[in-house]
């Protein structure tokens, strides 16, 4: 998601002690499309509808799971349009969990934060996982080109 100010929608989540930046999204359940994968994932994470739009990539290498070594991940990234404005908190800086989020965290291990990055900011390093940094690569170029 690349809002009207030029700035990329990033999470920042904390999940079993480590601190991670990637974009939004999550696990496609089973007899779940891609694009309503998506959005599903922003309402239960943002309460937001979205539209979800081109296609952006798909993992074409082998990337074994951070969090399960016997696990592979394949994933799927498309652009997202909000479709109303954005209600959660958005924060400014990175980890910036409020002391609500530290109590979802300490309950069930995970807890996550939505902020924009600037685009003169943006870059692989601004998200934490290897498929996401291609991503990111990817995003930057395209843009830049247009």
């Amino acid at each position: 998601m690349i809002n009207e100010a030029n700035q990329v929608l990033v999470s920042d989540e904390f999940i079993r002690g480590m601190q991670i930046t990637k974009f939004p999204g999550g696990g496609l359940e089973f007899g779940e499309g891609t694009r309503d994968c998506l959005r599903r994932e922003f309402m239960e994470e943002m309460k937001l509808e979205v539209e979800v739009s081109d296609h952006i990539y798909t993992t074409d290498f082998y990337q074994q799971s951070a969090f399960n070594k016997d696990h592979q991940i394949i994933s799927i990234y498309y652009f997202a349009k909000p479709l109303a404005p954005i209600t959660v908190p958005l924060r400014t800086e990175q980890f910036d969990f409020d002391e609500e989020q530290m109590k979802v965290y300490e309950a069930t291990g995970e807890t996550e934060t939505f902020r924009f990055v600037n685009w003169e900011e943006f870059s692989d390093e601004a998200v934490s996982l290897p498929i996401d940094k291609i991503v990111a690569t990817m995003i930057k170029k395209k843009k830049n080109a247009d």
